[in-house]
């Protein structure tokens, strides 16, 4: 995952405020109670932070996948 789709993720599950409010506020237990925003300037993996996102805000199994993205027209 790539550090694009990881706010793509967030912006379609949490709107594109409450997204960035989450990744800089909420303590992430899964990654030693950094923040998302936090983790990312660290380098840990945009997917190992949007996992623990999903599951500190009990999001259900299949929704972790993120939103679909329409192919591009040649």
């Amino acid at each position: 995952m790539k550090i694009s789709d990881f706010w793509r993720n967030m912006e379609a599950e949490f709107g594109p405020r409450y997204s960035h409010v989450l990744a800089d506020s909420m303590a992430l237990t899964e990654l030693d109670s950094l923040t998302a925003s936090e983790a990312l300037a660290k380098g840990i993996k945009p997917k190992q932070i949007w996992e623990a996102l999903c599951l500190a805000q009990d999001l259900p199994v299949d929704r972790w996948l993120g939103v679909d993205i329409e192919p591009k027209e040649s």
